[in-house]
């Protein structure tokens, strides 16, 4: 049944989100996984809809208006928060240090830690899948990898950051 109600909607979804995306300022593609996801949802919770075309459409037309309620609200950086644009010798100073603790507390993590830390810190900007090539691991273990690694690390600078100066 859910097979053939997939079936019957996705040219129909196919021309709504390609109808709608470009004028929301979103992909087609990920407009059609949203709709996707929310008829998931609808089948789980009260079964299919009685006008599945009808629901279809005011789906869509409910997920455009959540994209671009969420893209309002949305600003780009005016400038890139780690820039040091207007600061003292001093302050300059103390990032410098602060790096060197962070790349120092890197090397010291154990396992693939350094490398996929590295990795994800390299002014390069990789992607997950630029980053699982180099590394030769897969795409989808990066993420829980990224957080253990990530948990190592915060416990190798906790000593660090909790024997900054005292705030007040």
């Amino acid at each position: 049944m859910t097979h053939d109600l997939v079936a019957a909607l996705r040219p129909l979804l196919t021309a709504e989100a390609s109808a709608e995306a470009h004028a929301s300022g979103t992909e087609p593609g990920d407009l059609e996984q949203a709709v996707w996801l929310r008829l998931l949802e609808h089948l789980e919770a009260d079964g299919p809809p009685p006008d599945p075309h009808s629901w279809l459409r005011s789906a869509v037309r409910a997920e455009v208006r959540r994209t671009r309620r969420t893209t309002r609200h949305e600003r780009p950086y005016g400038i890139e928060p780690a820039d040091d644009i207007d600061r003292d010798p001093e302050q300059l100073a103390l990032a410098a240090a602060r790096r060197r603790a962070l790349r120092d507390a890197v090397r010291r993590l154990p396992g693939r830690c350094p490398s996929l830390m590295e990795a994800l810190l390299s002014p390069k900007d990789l992607t997950y899948r630029e980053i699982a090539g180099e590394l030769g691991i897969s795409q989808g273990s990066l993420g829980p990898e990224r957080s253990r690694c990530l948990g190592c690390l915060r416990r190798l600078l906790s000593p660090e950051v909790a024997a900054r100066e005292p705030r007040g």
